[in-house]
């Protein structure tokens, strides 16, 4: 694999997003709950919906929509502002059935001071059976995040696995810094932009053949015997390594109970492989907000 320079480069950049973490931010807000622009009030619950469009679904590094454009619709309920439940349905464009495959999430949050919060999360992907030989495994993920304000910038520290075919650990660190622009006109409609850069280092997996080539993919949403079990004529082993370096600029207009929001980002992958190249280039996803309580 032609790694070295690109991790070389990786390495530089992770140690000096690192030194830029004695800066800081005021608190992101990147929950479906925190995008509620009428408040919470004293009101225990909380519900939401909403639905996107994105160009291609990215986790974890691998596409898990085929590299094709998506429509989703989620619901999530809150309580408290802490613990949340969302269910969404993914529709891939020219794809039978209209559901391809769906998510449930289970997040709880907790803030103990103004600069240090915690949150963690547990999440199953479930594909069509129709799909699951083309698209990926089903699959569940679990994490733990620690965040940072240091009130120019705000860190999130992420640990995470993928429970299939034994445990795959990932790590992101990602830097961002919230802007929230004044109120206008009388129905107090603003913006705001949470640009951000974030990098993911996770389990790969390496397929040598008899012919001498080596594949590099993020198990478990590629197929071709991620289980590492390989064949008499393939050797697969796992290793930890970078990933990918990601860009992007979510905005939000926000209006009462109702707020739209686009993320433009752009990955930049730190391996290069010439019979699977990592995912590169500009990604998009637009999604609308709405709290009905």
């Amino acid at each position: 694999m032609k790694c070295n320079k690109l991790n070389l480069c990786a390495l530089r950049l992770f140690l000096l997003i690192l030194s830029l973490m004695v800066m800081s931010q005021a608190r992101s807000q990147d929950t479906a709950a925190s995008r509620d622009t009428a408040g919470t009030g004293t009101k225990p619950h909380s519900l939401f919906t909403s639905l996107g469009y994105g160009t291609n679904m990215i986790c974890l590094g691998s596409t898990i929509s085929g590299d094709q454009s998506y429509g989703y619709g989620a619901v999530t309920y809150g309580f408290r502002n802490k613990f949340y439940l969302t269910a969404s349905g993914v529709h891939l464009s020219g794809r039978e059935p209209f559901g391809a495959f769906y998510t449930g999430t289970a997040a709880y949050s907790h803030t103990f001071s103004s600069w240090f919060d915690i949150s963690a999360d547990l999440s199953g992907y479930l594909v069509a059976p129709e799909l699951a030989d083309t698209l990926f495994n089903s699959f569940v993920y679990g994490s733990i995040t620690l965040g940072l304000d240091w009130r120019i910038l705000y860190t999130r520290i992420t640990t995470g696995a993928v429970a299939v075919s034994g445990t795959r650990p990932y790590l992101m660190i990602r830097n961002s810094r919230y802007f929230e622009t004044p109120e206008f006109t009388s129905k107090k409609f603003y913006f705001t932009f949470d640009p951000y850069i974030n990098i993911l280092a996770g389990s790969m997996t390496k397929a040598e053949t008899t012919s001498g080539t080596s594949v590099a993919t993020s198990p478990p949403f590629r197929k071709k015997d991620n289980d590492g079990q390989g064949s008499a004529s393939t050797k697969y082993t796992t290793f930890y390594s970078l990933i990918e370096v990601d860009f992007g600029l979510p905005v939000s207009f926000n209006a009462g109970r109702f707020t739209i929001e686009a993320e433009p980002a752009y990955i930049l992958p730190v391996y290069e492989d010439e019979e699977y190249p990592g995912i590169k280039g500009f990604n998009f996803l637009l999604s609308v907000y709405i709290r009905i309580l």
